[in-house]
C-alpha cells in the first residue's frame, strides 16, 4: 500500500459520485464493512441488474460475498481480483479496488462531453455517470483489431523463428567492408530502372490524348449508326408487309381448324370411353354366362351321379332276384331295340335305357314278383320304366334369370344320351 494509491482511490471514488466520504485513514486497520459497501456500490454502478449476495455477518457469508464479486468482475469486466487481499480489507485491498475504479473512471472521462452537468434528483448520483451501451458501437472495430493482432503475432512468430539464420547473414553483411564500385553499380541500376519507369509513364501520358481522340471517333461512329438504325426501324414499323393479309387469313383458318380438331378429339375420347365401358360390360356378361353354365354343368353332373346311384341300387336288387340275360340275347336285343327305336321313336321325349351292371349284364326295371313270363315281365318293365321328357327336364333344370339362348345352350349340353327302351332287352 502506498500513499499515492490511497489518494488516487479516494479521488476516483469522489469523481464517480460515491455518496460517502472516504478518508485515507480508513484503511490503516482492516475495515471489511467499508470494503463490502464499496464493492457493492461498484458492482451496481457497473451493472444495475447484477444479483450479488450482500450478507456479511458470518465468515461463510463474507467468503461467498468476496467470491461472487470476483466472479462477476472476471466474467463481465474481464478484471481479475485477488480474493485474499479483498478479504484482508486493509491497504492491500485498495490495490484491488483501484482496478475496478480505474476502469469506471476512464470510461467516465471519455464520455464527459456527452453528459449533462445537472445531477439526477432521483438517486442523487453525479451527472458524470456513463452508460456502457455507448461502447457497443466499437465492438466491431475491436474484433477486427483482435484478428489483426492475431495475424500479426503469427507472422512475427514465424519471422522470429528465422532469426537464427538471419542473424549470421546480418553479421556477415555488417562486417563485410563496403566497396565503392558495387555501391555505384547498384545506384546506377536503380537510377536506370527509375528512368525506365518515368519513360513509360510519359509515353502513357502522351498516348492518352490519342486514345481520347480514337474513343471520340468511335463514339461518333456508333451514334451515327444508332441514328440510322432508328430511322430504318421507324420506316419498317410504318410500312405494312405485303404478305400480312395472307398471314392474317391463314391465322384465322388455323384457329378454326384448331377448334374443329379440339371438338373431334373430344368426341373421339368420349367414344373411346364408351367403347371401353361396353367392352367391360360385355366381358362381365360373358363371365356371368360362363359361371352360370359351369353351375348348370355341375348340377347336371350331380343329377347323373344321383341317377347312376339309383340305377346301381336297382341293378343290385334285380341281380339278387336272378333276372339276367345271356350275352347273345343282349346282342340280339340291342339290334332289335335299335330297329324298333327307329320305327317307334316318340315325337317328344326318350325313354332312358336301363343301365348295365359291372359284369356287363343288363339291368331290369320292374316289379319284385317271381315266376314272371317274358311278356308279363316286358309289359311290367315297360310300365315301370321311367321316361323323362326333355321339356320336363328343362323346366326342372332351368335356372332363373337366363334368356332363351342360354337355355338352348343348356339343353344342348345337358341332354343325356339315352336309347329307346324296348321289350327285347328282356
Amino acid at each position: 500500500m502506498s500513499y499515492r494509491d490511497l489518494r488516487n482511490f479516494t479521488e476516483m471514488m469522489r469523481a464517480l459520485g460515491y455518496p460517502r466520504l472516504i478518508s485515507m485513514e480508513n484503511f490503516r486497520t482492516p475495515n471489511f464493512s467499508l470494503v463490502a459497501e464499496v464493492l457493492i456500490w461498484l458492482v451496481q454502478r457497473y451493472d444495475p441488474n447484477a444479483d450479488i449476495p450482500t450478507d456479511t455477518d458470518t465468515e461463510q457469508d463474507r467468503i461467498i460475498f468476496i467470491k461472487s464479486v470476483a466472479q462477476f468482475m472476471a466474467t463481465k469486466a474481464h478484471i481479475k481480483l485477488n480474493t485474499k487481499r479483498l478479504y484482508q480489507a486493509d491497504g492491500y485491498a485498495v490495490k484491488e479496488l483501484i482496478k475496478v475504479t480505474s476502469v469506471l473512471y476512464n470510461a467516465m472521462k471519455t464520455n464527459t462531453n456527452d453528459k449533462d452537468s445537472e445531477e439526477d434528483p432521483t438517486n442523487g448520483n453525479s451527472a458524470l455517470s456513463f452508460d456502457l451501451s455507448s461502447k457497443i458501437s466499437d465492438l466491431k472495430a475491436s474484433r477486427q483489431l483482435a484478428s489483426l493482432i492475431t495475424s500479426k503475432g503469427a507472422s512475427l512468430y514465424d519471422l522470429l523463428g528465422k532469426e537464427v539464420e538471419l542473424r549470421e547473414l546480418r553479421t556477415t553483411a555488417i562486417n563485410r567492408p563496403l566497396e565503392i564500385n558495387e555501391i555505384e553499380k547498384g545506384l546506377r541500376g536503380s537510377i536506370k530502372s527509375v528512368e525506365q519507369d518515368m519513360d513509360k509513364t510519359r509515353t502513357m501520358l502522351e498516348n492518352v490524348a490519342s486514345d481520347e481522340a480514337n474513343l471520340e471517333a468511335k463514339i461518333d461512329k456508333k451514334k451515327t449508326e444508332l441514328e440510322r438504325n432508328q430511322k430504318r426501324l421507324q420506316t419498317l414499323q410504318s410500312v405494312r408487309p405485303s404478305f400480312m393479309d395472307e398471314y392474317e387469313k391463314l391465322e384465322g383458318d388455323l384457329s378454326k381448324f384448331y377448334e374443329q380438331f379440339i371438338e373431334k378429339y373430344r368426341n373421339l375420347t368420349c367414344l373411346e370411353h364408351q367403347l371401353d365401358e361396353m367392352n367391360r360390360a360385355e366381358q362381365d356378361r360373358i363371365e356371368e354366362t360362363e359361371n352360370s353354365l359351369k353351375k348348370m354343368q355341375n348340377r347336371l353332373k350331380d343329377e347323373e351321379d344321383r341317377l347312376k346311384m339309383s340305377d346301381d341300387i336297382l341293378g343290385d336288387d334285380l341281380t339278387g332276384l336272378g333276372v339276367l340275360d345271356d350275352d347273345e340275347d343282349d346282342d340280339d336285343d340291342d339290334d332289335d331295340s335299335d330297329d324298333d327305336g327307329e320305327a317307334q321313336k316318340p315325337t317328344k321325349g326318350k325313354f332312358r335305357q336301363p343301365a348295365k351292371d359291372r359284369q356287363g349284364n343288363p339291368r331290369v326295371f320292374g316289379s319284385m314278383g317271381a315266376n314272371i313270363s317274358d311278356e308279363e315281365s316286358g309289359s311290367s318293365l315297360e310300365g315301370d320304366s321311367i321316361s323323362v321328357d326333355d321339356d320336363d327336364e328343362d323346366l326342372l333344370d332351368e335356372p332363373e334369370g337366363l334368356d332363351d339362348d342360354d337355355l338352348d345352350v343348356g339343353r344342348a349340353r345337358k341332354k343325356p344320351e339315352v336309347d329307346l327302351d324296348s321289350d327285347n332287352d328282356f
